[in-house]
């Protein structure tokens, strides 16, 4: 057996939803806590806020993110082998976007180049879409079937 092989991080397709679901959660839960401690902190609008984050983010799912999700789940399960590295939640694709989204999310915040309270008002945005993804993934594992 090769050494990568042997070093590689591998569970079965059940656990690698769980791994995802837990990869989502964190995801939508930095966003979420950034987002919410600064419109609790700094926010002239509170609640308007919150709610345009809830009103923007429900569709966002709808629209992109059932899709998204849907896809990896049945992904993971049509997998050909029973024990895929423990990384292999998200294709080559979904890596690219992913580390685009938490530069431009970081280079934002960094420059000012949005109002903040919008910017952190998005971060609840695209929070919601991830939690809700994050539970199919726990539910497909849960139930060890596929999302239909």
């Amino acid at each position: 057996m090769s050494l990568v092989k042997k070093l590689k991080p591998s569970v079965s397709k059940h656990n690698l939803l769980f791994i995802a679901g837990l990869a989502w959660t964190t995801a939508g839960g930095i966003l979420m806590w950034r987002g919410l401690d600064y419109e609790i902190r700094h926010s002239t609008h509170l609640v308007l806020n919150i709610l345009a984050g809830i009103i923007i983010g429900v569709p966002f799912y709808i629209v992109l993110f059932a899709k998204i999700s849907g896809k990896h789940i049945k992904r993971i399960w049509g997998m050909n082998i029973p024990y895929p590295c423990a990384f292999s939640f998200f294709n080559l694709r979904s890596y690219i976007m992913m580390m685009l989204m938490i530069t431009t999310g970081i280079l934002l915040r960094r420059f000012d180049v949005i109002n903040r309270e919008y910017l952190f008002t998005f971060y609840i945005a695209m929070a919601l879409p991830l939690l809700i993804s994050a539970s199919r993934f726990y539910y497909s594992w849960a139930t060890k079937k596929e999302i239909e």
